[in-house]
């Protein structure tokens, strides 16, 4: 599980904004915001540099705040 979605609404950021900085479809980042898809590592760290975060905070840790 990930915690995209989390971080593109705390940050006030469109999933189809990523998608375009991704040049990935609006599909493909919806299905990783709703953890019906998980990304490949790869692409997890390019979505980080992104949104300007670590790559661990994009990674559910089962932590409640």
């Amino acid at each position: 599980m990930n915690r995209i979605k989390e971080v593109l609404e705390a940050k006030g950021i469109k999933q189809t904004w990523l998608a375009e900085q991704l040049g990935k479809s609006f599909s493909i980042v919806n299905a990783y915001a709703c953890n019906r898809r998980q990304p490949s590592l790869e692409q997890l760290f390019e979505i980080a540099k992104i949104l300007q975060v670590e790559p661990k905070d994009l990674i559910n840790n089962n932590e409640k705040y």
